[in-house]
């Protein structure tokens, strides 16, 4: 059964640096550490497709930048994801796309770890749906945030112990500010004149 993915802003996705497995079994899923105490094997999120190039060598690579109000996802899709890394292909940027995907981290040279995404899916959606995910994943957010210190919360235990420095509110604020942004947008829409 595959499991559930999660809602996350691309600022906590991006502060999402630990991984771990929670078992020796070498085909066990690989998890993500959300810093609000979460584990995310998959993750689901919405955004506008900014850029894509194919950084492949001798195979199409994609990369796309993905921005949601708070910051940039990265997809990588190659010949292992060939309908995600088709959909980027075909794609025109910019566009509304919502991706459901596996966290990946990579370690650069100078130790510090980069977080990004392997699509499993690519959609075209439009700007409600965008909407709508904005205020469903601050309302996860928000969630997360206030049962961090709940007594039986292990992730965020772990998230404590993992990530030095973490204040849980900083996403919660983080999920004002993505919703804040979007009654923006909405007022600027209104105050458009009409053709």
């Amino acid at each position: 059964m595959r499991e559930v993915a999660r809602r996350a802003f691309a600022t906590e996705f991006n502060d999402a640096s630990h991984s771990f497995k929670e078992s020796d079994d070498e085909r066990a899923p690989a998890y993500q550490l959300l810093p609000t105490g979460e584990k995310a094997n998959r993750v689901f999120f919405v955004g506008t497709l900014t850029e894509k190039e194919d950084i492949g060598d001798d195979n199409e690579y994609w990369r796309g930048r993905i921005v949601d109000p708070t910051g940039t996802f990265f997809v990588y899709a190659g010949q292992y994801q060939p309908e995600a890394a088709s959909t980027l292909r075909d794609l025109e940027p910019p566009a509304y796309v919502a991706v459901v995907g596996k966290p990946r981290t990579y370690e650069t040279d100078d130790g510090s770890v980069n977080v990004s995404v392997r699509p499993e899916s690519i959609t075209v959606v439009d700007a409600a749906t965008r909407d709508r995910w904005v205020v469903e994943t601050a309302e996860r957010t928000v969630e997360r945030v206030a049962a961090f210190d709940d007594e039986g919360n292990e992730y965020a235990r772990m998230a404590a112990d993992r990530y030095e420095d973490l204040d849980p509110d900083r996403y919660r604020e983080t999920a004002i500010e993505a919703l804040r942004s979007m009654e923006g947008a909405e007022e600027e829409s209104e105050a458009e004149p009409t053709p």
